[in-house]
């Protein structure tokens, strides 16, 4: 049963009622459509975030133990962004992670 989501809850429950109806073979490709969609809604929001920093600007993160760094961008990537601490570190962090410099 679906608990939470945006739809109205007779949506939900139609969808809930269809996806009984289907078998293995029709929820494998369903399956593979979901993630395939979450893979692009992901890759988008990563987009979008990393679209806030430029290379050379100065970014804080804080690292995995809990210190913040502070950082200059190197280069944008697919999915990260390269990172060179002001102690000569280099890091690739998520940029949902990143704050602009301090």
């Amino acid at each position: 049963m679906i608990k939470e989501t945006l739809m109205k809850p007779d949506e939900a429950q139609k969808i809930e009622e269809f996806i009984k109806t289907l078998g293995e073979e029709e929820l494998r490709y369903l399956n593979r459509l979901i993630i395939e969609r979450l893979k692009l809604l992901h890759q988008h929001r990563s987009t979008s975030l990393m679209e806030r920093f430029n290379v050379g600007e100065r970014v804080s993160f804080t690292d995995p133990s809990g210190t913040v760094k502070a950082a200059t961008v190197i280069r944008l990537n697919k999915k990260t962004v390269s990172l060179v601490t002001t102690g000569g570190e280099q890091w690739n962090v998520a940029p949902g992670l990143l704050r602009p410099g301090e």
